[in-house]
């Protein structure tokens, strides 16, 4: 039994999906389901006595603390955040409950926890923090990749939060001895994402024919990392990885964000011809966000070096994938746009602990 905080969100849905599909393995699954937390991400495991949803608040000590005394998990892994850097930039006062109070007081409970287990428990246990590229803040176009050493750099309201949140897992592993791990990955793309980051956003305004938003000179470069190779990263730092260390998870793809619309336009051009012509001509350039970032590109080697793992899919087979995926289920597309997936908790849930 494992216990995943976040887990219906986008990235913390894949993985519950991937790691039942993947080791069999019961799954407690702990989420706020704030705007982005969506059970419909984990609706195929509707009746699966191996996942246990749980609606409720890292933040929510007496909750954390019973489910970790009721399920006793052999592992923590920590996916609960704000993570849209927008969001952030308009209102930060959530980013730092959930982010750093939050986990904090996930820290707090999981000490006690892991220091009431036996000694072979206490060896075997792990918690393993999920984070992210821009606690390293911006690079210039020539310089090197970030890796693990590279010093903290924060630009914006979430990085910041998350950085505090990485500080303090370290300061756990150090001061007390919790077995922590921590993964800092680059842009995540793939299958439930909420249409507010920039690929599904693209996919689904390029769809209904509205413009296709570009801040600044779309000359931002990101590294992409396909949902479903991070979460085999994932598997593999909890199953393999050092305890204490950091493993950055990117995608060995650097590409500036004018390139990523395009390249969606033209998928979708291919799969689902528009009459009106091709899709680049909705692109708009709008006015930049304030301290955005110019560059971020991940260094992989380590996790390569030390635990084998390389991700599977290329940028090209990965977007295609998930293009794919979102004109093959534009009917939870409609459901989160409409808000009407809120609704989902209670016609599916009730009575499980998630309403």
């Amino acid at each position: 039994m494992i216990l995943v905080t976040g887990g219906a969100g986008f990235i913390g849905a894949n993985f519950v999906l991937d790691w039942i599909r993947s080791t069999g393995e019961a799954v407690v699954n702990l989420d706020k389901l704030t705007y982005a937390g969506n059970l419909e991400n984990l609706a195929s495991l509707q009746g699966e006595g191996r996942h246990v949803f749980v609606r409720g608040d890292i933040g929510d000590r007496a909750l954390v603390a019973r489910l970790l005394a009721e399920h006793r998990p052999r592992a923590v892994i920590n996916f609960a955040a704000e993570s849209h850097v927008d969001r952030s930039i308009h209102g930060p006062e959530d980013f730092i409950q959930t982010n750093v109070v939050g986990s904090f007081h996930l820290l707090e409970e999981t000490r006690g926890y892991w220091m009431g287990l036996s000694e072979a428990e206490r060896a075997a246990f792990r918690f393993l923090h999920v984070s992210t590229d821009e606690v390293y803040g911006s690079l210039g176009p020539a310089a090197p990749a970030f890796t693990e050493t590279t010093p903290y750099a924060p630009n914006s309201p979430y990085s910041a939060s998350k950085a505090a949140s990485d500080h303090l897992v370290r300061a756990y592993r150090h001061t007390y001895g919790l077995p922590t791990l921590t993964t800092n990955c680059s842009n995540n793309y793939g299958p439930y994402q909420f249409p507010e980051k920039l690929i599904p956003l693209m996919i689904l305004n390029a769809v209904s024919a509205k413009p296709l938003p570009i801040y600044g000179d779309g000359m931002n470069v990101r590294d992409w990392l396909y949902v479903s190779d991070h979460c085999t990263a994932i598997r593999e730092v909890l199953a393999r990885g050092r305890v204490g260390e950091t493993y950055n998870v990117g995608g060995w793809n650097e590409k500036p964000n004018i390139e990523i619309v395009r390249t969606v336009c033209a998928l979708l051009d291919e799969l689902r011809p528009d009459p009106a012509g091709p899709r680049e001509r909705l692109i708009t350039y709008v006015k930049d966000r304030p301290g955005h970032d110019r560059r971020y590109a991940i260094d992989a080697r380590k996790i390569e070096r030390e635990l084998g793992w390389r991700p599977v899919e290329t940028f090209e087979t990965g977007i295609r994938k998930t293009v794919e995926w979102y004109l093959e289920h534009l009917g939870w597309v409609e459901h989160v746009a409409s808000g009407e997936y809120r609704h989902w908790v209670a016609t599916h849930y009730q009575g499980r602990g998630a309403a």
